[in-house]
C-alpha cells in the first residue's frame, strides 16, 4: 500500500486476500497453534531467526492484519495487540521500566491509567511521578537517573485539554526517554509520531472498535527511537535479557528492522503476562476500524454541536471541550494538534453539583450510561461516582473531575435526537 490517506489504510493496510482461499475478508483464526514444516522450522521460530506462528498467546494472523492496520495509519514500524487498553497501558511501561526505575506522568489520566500507575506499578517497585502538563517543563524536572518513560493522553480523558506532545517529546529525546502516548480518545485526528512520540497505544476498545461489542488494546512502536545509543538510560532494551539466553534487544532486532521495543514486548511479556487479543475482537475491531474516518468525522461534528449548546443551557456553569478552553495556550495546543476535529468528548459542570449529575444521568432516556467512551452511541457518566471512584477527592481533582462533572461521550445519532434527550435531562434533573 502506497496510500497515506487513513480511509484508504482502513480498508487495505496489511491484507489483501488470502492465500489459500482468496477471501477478501479477513478470516478469524481461531486457533492455539501453528503446525511447523520441521524440527529445524520450529528451532528457527523460538531463536527469533525468522517471524512466524508459534502459539496465539504469542501471535495471531488475524491479530497480525489488526497490528499492521494501526501501525499504517500511525506511521508507525511495527504493533502489538493485547486483550485490553489496561494491558496495553502497562505493558507500554513494563517493557521498559523495573523495579527501582520511574516514569513521569501527565497528571491528566483516565482514572484506571491512574490507579495502575498509582498503586500496582508501585506495588511492583516502579515510581510514577504525576506532572501537570501545562509546563512541559515540569517533565524535565522529574527527571532522574531512573527514569525510563514519559507518559501522558493526546486529549485526556477527562480533563480534555490537548496534550504538548512535540515539547515534552523534544525534552525526552535530550535525555534518551522516549514519550509514550495514549492516542485512545483521538485516533486519526492526530498523529503522535509526527510530534515527535516514540510509542502510541490505545484502547482499541473505544474508537477503534467503535460499536462497543470488544475490548482489546494495541502498543505501536514508532521505530523512530535510537534504543542502543542510550544504553545506561534503556537498560531494559541494552543488557543480556536472562529469559531469551541473553539477548540484548536493541541488538537482536538489527536484523528484522527498528522493532527492538516491540519484539521484546511481544516475546517477554506478552509471552510471560499472557493477555492475547482473542481472534474474534481482532476480527471486530477491524470492522470497526474500517469506517473509523468517516465516524471521527461525525463524532467531531456532533460533539461540538453539543459544546456549543451546553454553553447555552443555564444550569451548566462550564464545558469542558477542547474548543472551549479560556486558556490562551490550551487554544494554541488545540488549533496545533487538532485542526481538523477535537473528538467525540465533552464534559460538563452543573451548579447542583453531584446531586445535579447523578439526576441528570437518570433522566437520560436515549443515551446510555455506561463505563465507555467511542461507540457510535452517545453515552453518559458521573466520573466520580464511577470511573474515578477510587481515587482520593485531591486525585480526582487532579484529574479534572469534579462532583458535578458529568461526561458524554457523543454518537453519530441525528444531532437534533441528541440535543432532545440532554435537554429534556438537564429539564428534569434542574427540576428535582
Amino acid at each position: 500500500m502506497n496510500s497515506k490517506h487513513p480511509e484508504t489504510l482502513a480498508l487495505h493496510a496489511g491484507w489483501r486476500r488470502d492465500s489459500a482461499t482468496t477471501a477478501v475478508a479477513v478470516p478469524i483464526y481461531q486457533t492455539t497453534s501453528y503446525q511447523f514444516d520441521s524440527a529445524e522450522h520450529a528451532a528457527g521460530l523460538f531463536a527469533l531467526q525468522q517471524l512466524g506462528n508459534i502459539y496465539t498467546r504469542i501471535m495471531n494472523p488475524t491479530c497480525d492484519v489488526l497490528e499492521k492496520r494501526v501501525a499504517a495509519l500511525e506511521g508507525g514500524v511495527a504493533a502489538l495487540a493485547v486483550g485490553s487498553g489496561q494491558a496495553a497501558s502497562a505493558y507500554a511501561v513494563q517493557n521498559l521500566a523495573r523495579a527501582g526505575d520511574n516514569i513521569v506522568s501527565s497528571t491528566d489520566l483516565y482514572g484506571g491509567t491512574w490507579n495502575l500507575f498509582a498503586n500496582t506499578l508501585r506495588d511492583q517497585g516502579i515510581e510514577a511521578r504525576f506532572v501537570d502538563p501545562t509546563d512541559p517543563e515540569a517533565f524535565r524536572r522529574a527527571t532522574d537517573d531512573r527514569t525510563r518513560a514519559y507518559y501522558a493522553e493526546t486529549l485526556p480523558n477527562p480533563k480534555l485539554a490537548v496534550f504538548p506532545i512535540a515539547e515534552v517529546a523534544a525534552i525526552g529525546r535530550s535525555f534518551g526517554i522516549p514519550l509514550i502516548m495514549d492516542n485512545t480518545a483521538a485516533p486519526l485526528l492526530v498523529r503522535p509520531f509526527d510530534h515527535g512520540a516514540a510509542i502510541v497505544m490505545y484502547s482499541a476498545t473505544k474508537y477503534l472498535g467503535g460499536h462497543g461489542t470488544s475490548i482489546g488494546g494495541v502498543v505501536v512502536d514508532g521505530g523512530n527511537f535510537d534504543w542502543s545509543s542510550h544504553p545506561h538510560r534503556q537498560p531494559a532494551l541494552n543488557t543480556p535479557d536472562p529469559s531469551y539466553h541473553g539477548a540484548v534487544w536493541a541488538e537482536a532486532a538489527k536484523p528484522l528492522g527498528p522493532i527492538a521495543y516491540i519484539l521484546k514486548m511481544r516475546v517477554t511479556l506478552l509471552r510471560d503476562l499472557g493477555a492475547p487479543l482473542a481472534p474474534m475482537n481482532a476480527f471486530l475491531i477491524l470492522q470497526g476500524i474500517e469506517t473509523l474516518a468517516l465516524r471521527m468525522r461525525e463524532h467531531s461534528r456532533n460533539t461540538l454541536l453539543v459544546a456549543n449548546w451546553l454553553a447555552s443551557r443555564p444550569e451548566v456553569t462550564r464545558v469542558i471541550h477542547p474548543a472551549h478552553h479560556r486558556d490562551a495556550v490550551a487554544a494554541e495546543r488545540t488549533a496545533r494538534y487538532l485542526p481538523h476535529g477535537q473528538g467525540g468528548l465533552v464534559g460538563f459542570e452543573l451548579a447542583g453539583g453531584a446531586a445535579a449529575g447523578r439526576a441528570f444521568i437518570d433522566a437520560l432516556e436515549m443515551v446510555y450510561h455506561v463505563a465507555n467512551i467511542g461507540d457510535a452511541r452517545t453515552l453518559a457518566i458521573h466520573p466520580a461516582s464511577t470511573t474515578h471512584s477510587q481515587l482520593s477527592i485531591d486525585e480526582q481533582l487532579s484529574t479534572g473531575v469534579s462532583p458535578g462533572y458529568v461526561r458524554l461521550s457523543v454518537g453519530i445519532e441525528h444531532i437534533d435526537d441528541i440535543l432532545a434527550d440532554l435537554g429534556q435531562a438537564l429539564d428534569r434533573a434542574h427540576a428535582a
